[in-house]
């Protein structure tokens, strides 16, 4: 079962990455000022990693593949890792549709 980890970065922004069963990170949120705003975060992934028409596929300047969310209003909730493949990052986007609905949320910045 997935995992949202929330945590804090260096600068005190609030952050989350989601993790698959496996303990691998799938997504990585932008960082937040208000920790409310990251748990905004983690709702809007949730609803959004349903649609398919919400990834965007990407190549990177190293010419590696990965995607980002977007939520309805075009602004980017999460990234993810960069794959060496297209069929790897295909199925990182199906690791994301299957964990992100019912993945629980870990808060590490209690």
């Amino acid at each position: 079962m997935g995992k949202f980890i929330i945590t804090r970065r260096v600068n005190n922004e609030y952050q989350f990455n989601l993790k698959a069963g496996n303990g691998e990170i799938i997504l990585t949120s932008e960082g937040y000022v208000q920790k409310a705003s990251c748990q905004k975060g983690i709702e809007s992934v949730r609803v959004n990693s349903q649609d398919d028409s919400r990834y965007e596929r990407r190549i990177s300047v190293n010419n590696k593949d990965y995607f980002v969310l977007k939520a309805r209003n075009g602004e980017i909730i999460g990234k993810s890792q960069l794959y060496n493949s297209k069929s790897g990052m295909e199925n990182g986007i199906e690791s994301v549709k299957k964990n992100a609905p019912l993945a629980e949320v870990i808060d590490e910045t209690i």
